[in-house]
């Protein structure tokens, strides 16, 4: 059946009764359950209607929805049309034939859904306007029936018929719709790691390509990012998913897991569900390979020690250590130069010299003080000092000497941590 809006018929087609046995009723939704109940007298009688109806049906979700308030014409009219039409024309032909195929009011519908998606209309408003299409549609079947003599029970029936068609509408309406939304994020979760994998390529992408695909996702271009290294896992993929915004670009899945967070102000709460982390510096977004890098540094120092071990670890605490151990072959030829005095000593003589040589280069305080921290006696201090000097000599008094001394110290205490199983985090 073709129906124009001015409420006349281009053609109409009897369907008859099926000859075959039909499915049994538990093969039934329920609407098709109700249209089997309805007289099919009553449907060859209201079929004349099918036009008035789609004509008062649009016009009255055009009044009622503020979203489809717009002129019927383009996509927009093919779209709302069609899809009043094959829900009345198919609400007719499930009366007179409760077996008819059904996939081709439902391609419709589910259609009907992706268009509504994509023209950027809510799922409410989709739903409300299949609901008020039913209620003029019910409004005018029960007076006509009441008109031609139809009894209260069959316009009951009728009534739980409609409603019920309405359920299954609205259900592949929203398959489409959804289906489309589904689509829709995946390519735009797909763009977004594509743009998080530009931000940090090894080599730096020009800020026009950048800026470029950015705008192809709902990222706004920051001018500073802090960037989440993300320790992997090989059940990763089993973690609760995280929920962190959009300001946030997100590698879940790859050996290599990481965040960008745009623009991020203190320190962002960041519930990552089990993932341990650690948060790089924030740096102007062309840095942001930096920050990882550190972020990177500073998880791997987690793992191994070197760092306290915690869920997420914040880079702009430890910048001494990262800094210290960012080369640690250029560390070690340091502190084998600058500690080689020490290396005939016994390795208890050399703990003891070097212990008391750092709480000296560290507090510069007297002796008092350096015996106290070491909670040894004062005359010992004194005795160690003596073997400093004998030791070192001049370079206790040369600034760069005592500087590099430190550095040799505390990186071998770091470095020391990673060697003590007890200090390696569960």
């Amino acid at each position: 059946m073709t129906i124009s809006l001015n409420g006349g018929l281009v053609r109409q087609r009897t369907i008859p009764r099926p000859t075959t046995v039909p499915p049994t009723t538990a093969e039934y939704s329920a609407a098709r359950q109700l249209w089997g109940t309805i007289p099919v007298e009553l449907a060859e009688k209201v079929r004349p209607l099918a036009g008035v109806l789609v004509r008062d049906v649009v016009r009255e979700i055009r009044r009622a929805v503020p979203a489809y308030a717009q002129p019927l014409e383009g996509k927009f009219r093919e779209v709302l049309v069609g899809a009043v039409e094959m829900a009345i024309v198919k609400c007719f032909e499930n009366i007179c034939d409760p077996d008819a195929p059904q996939a081709d009011w439902q391609a419709v519908l589910r259609y009907s859904g992706r268009m509504e998606f994509l023209e950027g209309r809510t799922m409410d408003s989709l739903q409300t306007a299949v609901r008020v299409g039913a209620r003029v549609v019910w409004r005018h079947l029960s007076q006509h029936g009441k008109e031609m003599g139809v009894s209260n029970d069959t316009l009951f029936v009728v009534a739980d018929a409609i409603f019920a068609w309405v359920d299954e509408l609205c259900r592949a309406a929203v398959e489409g719709y959804t289906e489309a939304q589904s689509n829709a994020n995946g390519a735009l979760e797909r763009r977004r790691r594509q743009l998080l994998k530009l931000v940090l390529a090894e080599q730096p992408a020009s800020a026009r390509s950048v800026a470029d695909l950015a705008g192809t996702t709902d990222w706004t271009l920051p001018e500073r990012v802090a960037v989440v290294a993300l320790e992997y896992r090989e059940d990763q993929h089993q973690l609760p998913s995280v929920q962190l915004g959009r300001d946030v670009l997100v590698d879940l899945e790859s050996s290599t897991p990481c965040l960008v967070v745009a623009n991020p102000k203190g320190r962002p709460h960041l519930d990552l569900r089990g993932r341990r982390a650690a948060v790089g510096p924030t740096v102007p977004l062309a840095e942001a390979r930096q920050s990882l890098a550190c972020a990177r540094r500073a998880l791997a120092f987690v793992r191994r020690g070197l760092l306290p071990a915690a869920p997420i670890t914040w880079c702009d605490d430890h910048l001494a250590t990262l800094a210290l151990l960012s080369d640690e072959f250029l560390v070690g030829q340091l502190t084998s130069r600058a500690l080689v005095a020490f290396d005939g000593l016994t390795v208890k003589q050399r703990e003891r010299l070097e212990t008391t040589l750092l709480a000296w280069l560290e507090t510069r305080g007297g002796i008092g003080e350096i015996a106290n921290r070491l909670d040894v006696h004062p005359q010992t201090v004194r005795y160690r000092m003596h073997q400093l000097e004998e030791l070192l000599g001049d370079r206790l008094t040369d600034p760069d000497e005592r500087l590099t001394l430190e550095i040799a110290l505390r990186a071998r205490r770091l470095l020391a941590r990673a060697n003590t199983p007890a200090k390696r985090p569960a």
